[in-house]
């Protein structure tokens, strides 16, 4: 059995104003470090964990050090199919920016960002190596709110239709003899103490 713990990484400033993120480099912000921070007080409390696998952009890895920090546990693996969904020509732009630029039906428009399904492909592949290559161990994973939630949507449709990942939020799976199961979904309540 292998165990992952998807975790969205901590706020950043442009969270906060309700910019779209996708591929743009944004650090976490003193809130989004204080997020984090209560994670790891809580992972180091209530599980143990083998090792760290985190998206190269900067915001996750902070978070993910942090963590790796506090656990004393070592960032195994940086890998770039974990990353953000790319969001084209709409990154650094807010709803109302977007409606402004582009009208109410912008979703409906080439803007050029990168396919749903091309998102949660790259977070399969990615979880089947991992399961593959670390077999048995219970490993954090941490990333994005796009790619965890489209991920999930596609290994679990029964049960994920819709997702929403909170910042900091875990979410843990099991592979039991390669079939996934969802045991704790965008929980957050290590945030509830601050």
């Amino acid at each position: 059995m292998t165990t992952i713990g998807f975790i969205r990484h901590g706020i950043t400033e442009w969270n906060e104003l309700g910019k779209s993120q996708g591929i743009i480099d944004i650090p976490l912000n003193s809130t989004g470090k204080q997020q984090a921070v209560a994670l790891a007080h809580r992972l180091a409390l209530e599980e143990e964990w083998d090792m760290i696998a985190v998206s190269p952009l900067t915001r996750a890895r902070e978070t993910a050090q942090i963590i790796a920090d506090k656990l004393n546990l070592p960032i195994t693996v940086i890998d770039e199919r974990i990353r953000e969904i790319n969001c084209g020509l709409i990154e650094g732009t807010t709803e109302e920016e977007r409606i402004q630029r582009w009208g109410t039906n912008w979703r409906e428009l080439n803007l050029g960002m990168e396919p749903r399904g091309d998102v949660s492909q790259r977070g399969i592949e990615f979880l089947e190596e991992i399961v593959q290559n670390y077999p048995g161990k219970r490993i954090l994973v941490v990333s994005h709110g796009a790619l965890i939630g489209l991920t999930l949507q596609r290994l679990m449709p029964e049960t994920f239709s819709k997702t929403n990942m909170d910042n900091t939020s875990i979410t843990i799976l099991k592979n039991i003899e390669r079939k996934w199961e969802c045991i704790l979904f965008n929980c957050t309540k290590h945030l509830e103490l601050q």
